[in-house]
């Protein structure tokens, strides 16, 4: 009865998980769907300058061809230029400042030195001479209006009756002062600088340029401008099969595409567009799904790290989506490369690929010049990959950045040959989005760091940071323990080479090689490797006693890899190195001293498990291969190749690898690569 309600308890767990992953990809497929843009898919991809492959495209309505943007430009630009800019006319300017021309004058004409006689001929000549300035007005001219000459025509509103002028007509400030002083070159120089003095004091702009309604009246003009030039008749030929798409007619399919779009708005069905989009988004999610189920069930039984490679699949395609919207924003700019470079680190190879390529597929349905944007990415996204698949380094993430670049590069060069058919047409300003990209790659850095911690991920990044001598566990396993620390650094050596040959994460292999018999430092001296006196504490321990202190080191690793925060999956390697075998020295030897007595096999085995994946498996092995090694008295070719056989064969015999997914082959590899390096470790020449 219980073991039913077991076996119903983990029917029901798994059926549960398969509930949230069937949640957690529909989830994923309705924001993507829900962010993407709502329209028709024009169904013809076209470029100017190349050749019109498919069959003659005949207009299905009439629809108007659209003005290019140089044309619209000029057509604004030439608009503009004929909208006169517009001043009001203040004529209490004018009132004010001649009131004030007078007053001033009786005030200081005395002080001036003008004699009675000439008092009132010298104050009408001013004021005439101020009031002839005011009539033709006072103003400020305008740069913009002025298009490389000084003048330029205006339109006075005096009490919203409007004149037509050149400001050659009327007087800047500078002007008038300068018009001033030749009028008055008549004159002594102190009546002339007295009369010029109280004119300049009084000089005040009269016309005031009105921007605010010089602006309504170009915003009307511009309006008003027509965005189209010509028609294309319902069945005429809009280009034929076989011609060149040149300027005029890459105009008219623009113009077809744009009237296509404004149909299917008016006339199209939106919820059919939406079961499109909604049955190719779930083709492709669910493509990444039974990938994973093929190829990475470890992943695909864990919702967890399933609901991350949808975090980030929905989380691209939707920044993606976004900058499709706002129409002010080059797609090219968004960083592909971030998607396969954080699978890749957080994950492997395959998956980054497979999913790079699921998301450039879903994109390409959506962005202008879909083959271009997908050679683009795909080759970028593909030398990502490439770049860091074997990451040991953080400066490969900066490498990996240059080759993108170059490989964008050389794209851009190659598309833009193809297109334009010369070099001297390139806008090399058009190459400035992809750079921007790849910086934007770098944020993975960061990222992928977030998600260790959200998704209790281990990356290569964080085993790089393990394998470091100088974390602090090492530091005190060379301390405490220090023929225990060169053992490991040479089981590190052996396992990953072999690892790296047979295929596997050799960053994880030498991290859980050097972290494997931490556990050891609890007891350092009960290891052999650690005696250096010749005194032995076994010598006084019982076999069973003695068994128990070997086993325990790895009980005593998990604890202190745990205590330290180490990844789990570097502590299977301390849980796994050694399975369920036996500690066979102590157990012959209780055999061999204790015949009378029964023995509890129990008390001289590992708790295990076994090695249950590659890197594991090959641990075990090399750390075996290590340790017996050293008890070669004279090694040569033929004890070293006897020594990797034996224990090899006898791991097999013990089942300890059944569950490590290691071929024949990969064991005779193995064995080959641990002979070999054993060899040069103990300076063995070899017979040719």
């Amino acid at each position: 009865m219980a073991t039913l309600t077991v076996s119903r308890q983990k029917a029901l767990l798994r059926k549960y998980n398969r509930n949230v992953k069937y949640f957690m990809m529909l989830l994923s497929v309705c924001l993507i769907v829900w962010t993407l843009p709502k329209q028709a898919k024009f169904r013809y991809e076209y470029e100017k300058g190349r050749i019109w492959s498919q069959k003659d495209l005949i207009s299905p309505y009439n629809f108007a061809i659209l003005k290019t943007s140089q044309e619209m430009a000029a057509d604004q630009e030439a608009a503009l230029r004929s909208i006169t800019p517009i001043y009001q006319l203040d004529e209490s300017v004018a009132n004010d400042q001649l009131n004030g021309y007078k007053n001033d004058f009786e005030i200081k004409w005395h002080d001036a030195g003008i004699s009675e006689r000439l008092k009132d001929r010298y104050q009408q000549m001013g004021y005439d001479l101020l009031k002839n300035i005011y009539d033709k007005g006072v103003l400020t001219l305008i740069a913009k209006y002025q298009h490389g000459n000084e003048n330029y025509p205006i339109t006075i509103l005096d009490h919203n009756v409007a004149t037509d002028k050149n400001t050659a007509e009327t007087y800047t400030r500078e002007h008038a002062i300068a018009y001033a002083g030749q009028q008055l070159n008549g004159l002594k120089d102190a009546d002339k600088n007295f009369l010029l003095g109280l004119i300049q004091n009084r000089l005040q702009q009269n016309l005031a340029y009105d921007d605010r309604l010089t602006a309504r009246l170009e915003k009307e003009v511009l309006e008003g401008l027509s965005l189209t030039r010509g028609m294309v008749q319902k069945n005429e030929v809009i280009v034929a099969k076989g011609s060149v798409i040149n300027d005029d007619v890459y105009q008219k399919l623009e113009s077809y595409k744009s009237a296509f779009e404004d149909n299917a708005r008016v006339n199209g069905n939106p919820y059919l567009v939406l079961l499109g989009q909604f049955m190719l988004v779930s083709i492709a999610v669910a493509l990444l799904v039974v990938f994973l189920y093929l190829f990475r069930k470890d992943i695909y039984h864990d919702n967890r790290l399933v609901g991350l490679i949808l975090l980030v699949v929905t989380a691209m395609l939707g920044t993606l989506s976004w900058s499709i919207k706002i129409q002010q924003f080059n797609i090219y700019y968004i960083p592909y490369c971030i998607v396969p470079i954080i699978i890749r680190i957080l994950f492997d190879t395959r998956l980054a690929l497979n999913i790079h390529l699921l998301v450039v597929l879903i994109a390409g349905f959506f962005v202008p010049n879909s083959f271009e944007f997908a050679y683009f990415e795909i080759t970028a996204g593909m030398v990502s990959i490439y770049s860091i698949k074997y990451l040991s380094r953080r400066d490969q993430f900066l490498w990996s950045a240059l080759i993108i670049t170059f490989t964008y590069f050389v794209s851009f060069l190659g598309i833009t040959f193809i297109r334009e058919g010369t070099f001297l047409g390139i806008d090399w300003m058009d190459f400035f989005p992809f750079v921007g990209s790849v910086v934007l790659t770098l944020l993975a850095y960061p990222l992928i760091y977030a998600f260790e911690q959200v998704f209790r991920i281990t990356s290569d990044i964080t085993l790089i940071e393990l394998t470091n001598t100088n974390a602090p566990l090492l530091r005190q396993l060379a301390f405490n323990a220090p023929g225990t620390f060169q053992h490991s650094l040479q089981v590190a050596n052996l396992a990953e080479n072999a690892i790296y040959t047979i295929g596997g994460n050799a960053l994880l292999v030498r991290a859980g090689a050097l972290y494997h018999d931490i556990g050891k430092m609890e007891n350092p001296l009960y290891f052999i490797e650690n005696q250096s006196s010749g005194y032995n504490p076994h010598d006084k321990l019982s076999y069973e006693e003695s068994a128990q202190i070997i086993i325990r080191h790895v009980v005593n690793g998990i604890e202190m890899a745990r205590k330290a925060k180490l990844p789990e999956i570097v502590v299977d390697f301390i849980r796994t190195h050694h399975g369920d075998t036996r500690v066979d020295y102590f157990y012959q030897s209780f055999l061999k001293n204790f015949p009378e007595k029964l023995v509890d096999e129990k008390v001289f085995r590992y708790p295990g498990p076994i090695p249950f994946s590659k890197e594991t498996g090959v641990l075990m092995l090399a750390d075996s291969v290590e340790a017996a090694s050293r008890s070669l008295k004279e090694p040569d070719a033929q004890s070293i190749n006897d020594l990797v056989d034996r224990i090899v064969s006898y791991k097999l015999n013990q089942g300890q690898l059944n569950d490590s997914n290691i071929t024949l082959k990969d064991i005779e590899t193995i064995k080959a690569i641990f002979k070999k390096m054993l060899m040069s470790i103990y300076h063995v020449r070899i017979d040719y």
